[in-house]
């Protein structure tokens, strides 16, 4: 019978480490698992990634040029109206704060509020953005919308380097 207590490791988790170049009986003797020649046989033999045996590789071949705005892209969090609906009492007030703790968005960037869903109740948004549509049902309902964009992330200027006045 097997105690609680019995432990030991699953069947196949322990592996041995497997020893090469220790003679022809050891089954792993002679070229140790490397082949026949080629650089990959030889010490030292390794190639890189996009390697294509000395021929100029394609990334090298390929021009790389322009500019990609990808890194300077703006986030936003997304939060339907018909989310709102369900989860505030009239009257009260949806901010970032009030959102965070409702479990509508998480981390800090910044929050735009979209049109989706049915809105009736009368609340006050105080949030970054808010499409037009959005803005239209809000207010229909007899709520009021206050946009307070968010801060842009002050980049340090580039130093530029000191000239003597001569060219």
């Amino acid at each position: 019978m097997a105690h609680d207590f019995d432990l030991h490791a699953p069947a196949g988790a322990n592996k041995r480490k497997r020893i090469v170049g220790r003679g022809q009986g050891s089954g792993r003797g002679t070229t140790s698992g490397k082949g026949n020649k080629g650089q990959n046989a030889r010490s030292g033999g390794k190639t890189y990634i996009g390697f294509e045996g000395g021929q100029m590789p394609l990334y090298r071949r390929l021009a790389h040029r322009g500019f990609s705005n990808y890194p300077f892209k703006k986030e936003w969090q997304i939060v339907n109206l018909g989310e709102i609906e369900k989860r505030y009492a009239a009257s009260e007030t949806v901010d970032v704060a009030s959102l965070h703790k409702k479990g509508l968005i998480k981390g800090s960037a910044p929050v735009k509020i979209l049109a989706t869903g049915d809105f009736t109740k009368k609340l006050s948004f105080k949030v970054a953005a808010v499409s037009a549509s959005a803005k239209e049902k809000i207010e229909k309902a007899g709520g009021d919308v206050t946009v307070n964009p968010p801060l842009e992330k002050a980049r340090p200027k580039k130093a530029r380097p000191k000239t003597d006045g001569k060219k």
